[in-house]
């Protein structure tokens, strides 16, 4: 029987809970400020609790040849959901996470530390700021999960932000972000008009009740510099247990509409979610 215990403490931009899993021996949910922020489950770090995070992975998936590794750059860090999964999937990758919250990554570090030789090298700084000090063509993905609270910042929405995402990219790397919306998609739709003027490749994965308008809810995009496999991401996101539809192309078009893009003089972080758009239970 788990007989782990809750731990709570107030971090740098909030009220961090890491809760135990009572049905998985050495699992754990972090919440900041009672919003889900990552799932980790130490015995098990390729299982991923969350739809966006399985979504996220089925972009790592498809990035390129099984079990091939790679060099990932992070912007936000949580509890490392993600970067644990790429470790154990793709041994060899190197990855850097980018965390501006210093006192979550001081709880993560001690009570869901890393395995050695893991190949993540954790960075307490501003996502941003890192993203523009790193070198030309260094990453095979970047991954967009930056929340302050539950709202994405908007020095990491504009065209200025997405130039060096694909600055750091090598050729046919992948971006991948972690967004919320909900209807009528203002954010969303603005950042498709904002990545479609650097990226020639976009896609957006989303359950359809986020898509028609139904809910507010997450949704992945997915931008690069090459062909994106739809037919395998589109496989993979309808398997899930709560299936994800791949809209691109022309539909995609269709959704983003006349929006413009965004630029750091107009940038404005992703709207508030509703009360218990990301409650627990």
């Amino acid at each position: 029987m788990n007989e782990q215990i809750p731990v709570l403490r107030e971090v740098d931009h909030g009220t961090a809970r890491l809760m135990p899993d009572v049905d998985r021996e050495r699992a754990w949910l972090l919440t900041v400020d009672g919003a889900p922020q990552s799932y980790v489950d130490l015995d098990d770090p390729s299982y991923l609790e969350f739809e966006y995070a399985l979504r996220l992975a089925h972009v790592v998936d498809g990035a390129a040849g099984s079990g091939e590794p790679l060099d990932v750059l992070h912007l936000g860090g949580g509890a490392l959901s993600l970067p644990r999964y790429v470790s154990v999937t793709r041994p060899g990758s190197r990855q850097d996470v980018v965390e501006a919250d210093l006192g979550l990554l001081d709880l993560v570090a001690e009570h869901l530390p890393l395995p050695e030789g893991s190949g993540i090298t954790v960075h307490g700084a501003d996502a941003r700021a890192w993203l523009e000090a790193a070198p030309d063509d260094s990453a095979d993905l970047v991954v967009g999960d930056v929340f302050g609270g539950s709202r994405v910042p908007a020095h990491l929405t504009s065209v200025e932000y997405a130039r060096e995402v694909r600055r750091v990219l090598r050729p046919g790397g992948i971006y991948a972000a972690n967004l919320a919306d909900g209807a009528p998609f203002p954010f969303l739709r603005s950042q498709l008009a904002t990545f479609a003027t650097v990226f020639p490749e976009l896609a957006l994965v989303a359950e359809p009740a986020v898509l028609r308008g139904r809910r507010f809810g997450n949704a992945v995009l997915v931008a690069s510099d090459r062909e994106i496999d739809l037919a395998r991401l589109a496989r993979r996101a309808a398997a899930d247990a709560f299936p994800a539809r791949v809209e691109h192309g022309l539909a995609l078009d269709r959704f983003t509409g006349d929006a413009a893009p965004v630029t750091d003089d107009g940038a404005v972080p992703s709207p508030v979610p509703p009360e218990g758009a990301f409650g627990i239970g």
